[in-house]
């Protein structure tokens, strides 16, 4: 049975929804994927329709050394692409994007944490180009195709796996470590982002055999939005230039517990101020905004992030929750030129 978690968890009188996905046995593979980061739709950017003949490039198998079934990533130098799309690179990846749950998206403001295992083959092979292993991207907005950030092995004379950021204009390592140390171990990552103009940005990956820090780097001050971007998600897996294939080989990369959490919902897209939440708080039948306006969305999820209540190109100052259950909500709004999102309490 494939199973979907949702964890909640009180910091701070703030409630945070945590959304694991984790392999659980041979078979329907893409499906758990998908029922977990995008229920309905497809989320899997796998070759396989230039390799049908090898079959579904993810598959899960058992792993002795965490005692538990894991992902499988294949890639083959010689059959796949990027989706039948371009020819020049081959990508097999998972996503969350526009059609997943609203809390498995950042927003401006929100600060994120993400966690996940990985295991490079102890024979990986890395070209001069660039295989990323995972990346940070926007979704909406002209710099969309541009990573925020990526986690990128690269070979050379001194192979390394390299942390990178890009401010839509120019791409710079933040941090790297020599490949060596990531190859044929299990490998703990945790990425903490607070999304915005003047955002935070810190990754810790360590040697799950022995607690060690393999790398290890934050920067409270580094640029973690897009200009017009409708949110920014992760993505895992395999995509590589195929620019040098002689420096390749077919690889397959593990991975395990993907874990997304919210740590905080910011109250506007600028500097939060207390008079610019909705009110009353806790509120009974009426929420009120500071002022009416012209709203192209507007959201409401509850703690478990599912959405229950969506209205779409309205001017209004208020909203009826009078329908809702009690507990604790977020509501977010999305305007011609801000994103706001509060929490709010419903009596």
């Amino acid at each position: 049975m494939k199973l979907i978690k949702y964890t909640l968890l009180l910091l701070s009188q703030v409630s945070l929804a945590q959304v694991t996905l984790s392999a659980d046995g041979p078979g329907n593979t893409y499906e758990l994927i998908n029922s977990v980061l995008a229920p309905g739709y497809d989320v899997v950017e796998a070759p396989d329709c230039a390799h049908s003949s090898f079959g579904r490039h993810i598959e899960e198998v058992w792993d002795a050394q965490l005692n538990k079934y894991v992902f499988k990533f294949h890639i083959h130098v010689s059959h796949d692409n990027d989706r039948c799309i371009k020819f020049d690179r081959q990508r097999n990846e998972i996503k969350t994007y526009n059609q997943s749950p609203d809390n498995l998206i950042g927003t401006l403001g929100e600060t994120v944490v993400y966690k996940w295992k990985f295991k490079l083959d102890a024979a990986f092979q890395a070209s001069n180009k660039f295989t990323h292993i995972h990346q940070i991207k926007a979704y909406g907005g002209p710099h969309e195709d541009i990573p925020v950030v990526s986690l990128i092995t690269r070979g050379g004379s001194s192979p390394k796996l390299q942390v990178m950021h890009s401010d839509s204009i120019t791409s710079v390592q933040m941090a790297s470590a020599n490949l060596s140390l990531f190859k044929g171990v299990w490998v703990e990552a945790t990425e903490t982002i607070t999304y915005a103009e003047n955002g935070k940005y810190a990754i810790t990956l360590k040697k799950i055999s022995d607690n060690s820090v393999l790398l290890n780097y934050s920067n409270n001050n580094i640029r973690m939005w897009r200009d017009n971007a409708n949110g920014i998600r992760p993505k895992w897996g395999i995509y590589r230039s195929l620019l040098s294939p002689e420096q390749l080989r077919d690889e397959e990369v593990l991975f395990a517990d993907f874990s997304i959490q919210e740590l905080s919902t910011a109250l506007s897209s600028k500097t939060a101020a207390k008079e610019d939440a909705p009110f009353p708080n806790p509120v009974k039948d009426t929420l009120h905004l500071k002022e009416a306006k012209f709203w192209s969305h507007i959201i409401i999820l509850d703690e478990q992030g599912k959405k229950v209540y969506e209205k779409k190109n309205t001017t209004t100052g208020e909203i009826d929750v009078s329908q809702l259950a009690k507990g604790t909500y977020i509501l977010r709004l999305k305007g011609e030129k801000e994103n706001t999102s509060a929490k709010f309490i419903k009596q």
